[in-house]
């Protein structure tokens, strides 16, 4: 922010020297004004939070920083530490965003189909933010848009007449799934690391027939599939109707 009235203490002194010279420096004085003032409004924490995530899509979260935050807005760091006063701050506000926006259905429909629902929802959620959806699987959802997430699932079991207990672990389960396949989708063992010697198409299925036809549905393409196939495995032995 200071860069901006740098040049106006030279002007200032120029108003002394002519008469002209003071309604071109008022005006450059107001458009400067005008263009800091426009600044501080338009620095929100919705646009904080949309730049922040659209740096971590770009360029990892490994990479993410205020300073670069700030050049992508730009403003300086502590322009920023107006609204979040830490780094960690800005991504527990994305951890919460993330988590909101996974479609909630209404309590009236069965609990089966919420399951359904929350569980695709989820999945579309962390295809769309895969730089960052690492980070919030390992984050503790604790914070108030985190807990009221947690409770909507365990309603649809506790709806469904489950006992705490197998309320408890059937979430677990659930979670389990669908944070196992959505990191492994996102992350996993086809964005690995491979061996330095890897077996050939031709010895693979010389020597091991059933990896070499199995491999065709551990595609891309096939991960929709196998997703449904495994949550309606869940479904079926959860105790929800």
């Amino acid at each position: 922010m200071a860069s901006h009235s740098l040049p106006l203490q030279p002007a200032t002194r120029a108003v002394r020297k002519s008469k002209d010279v003071p309604i071109a420096v008022a005006g450059r004085q107001s458009s400067a004004r005008k263009a800091i003032n426009a600044q501080r409004v338009a620095l929100t924490r919705e646009l904080i939070e949309d730049a922040a995530l659209g740096l971590i899509e770009q360029n990892g979260l490994e990479a993410f920083s205020t300073r670069r935050l700030g050049e992508r807005l730009g403003c300086q760091a502590m322009s920023i530490y107006h609204h979040f006063p830490s780094k960690a701050h800005i991504l527990d506000a994305l951890v919460d965003r993330t988590l909101a926006a996974i479609q909630i259905p209404e309590r009236g429909q069965p609990p089966r189909d919420r399951v359904r629902e929350i569980a695709r929802s989820w999945r579309r959620v962390a295809l769309a933010y895969p730089r960052l959806y690492p980070y919030l699987s390992m984050h503790r959802w604790n914070s108030g848009t985190g807990a009221k997430f947690l409770a909507e699932i365990l309603a649809c079991f506790h709806d469904a007449g489950l006992k705490p207990e197998l309320c408890a672990r059937q979430f677990r389960v659930l979670c389990y799934f669908v944070l196992g396949a959505t990191l492994d989708e996102i992350s996993g063992y086809g964005n690995g690391s491979s061996s330095m010697q890897p077996v050939s198409d031709e010895v693979l299925l010389q020597h091991f027939p059933q990896v070499a036809q199995a491999g065709r549905y551990f595609k891309p393409e096939e991960f929709e599939r196998t997703f449904e196939l495994g949550l309606d495995m869940f479904l079926k032995n959860s105790g929800l109707a």
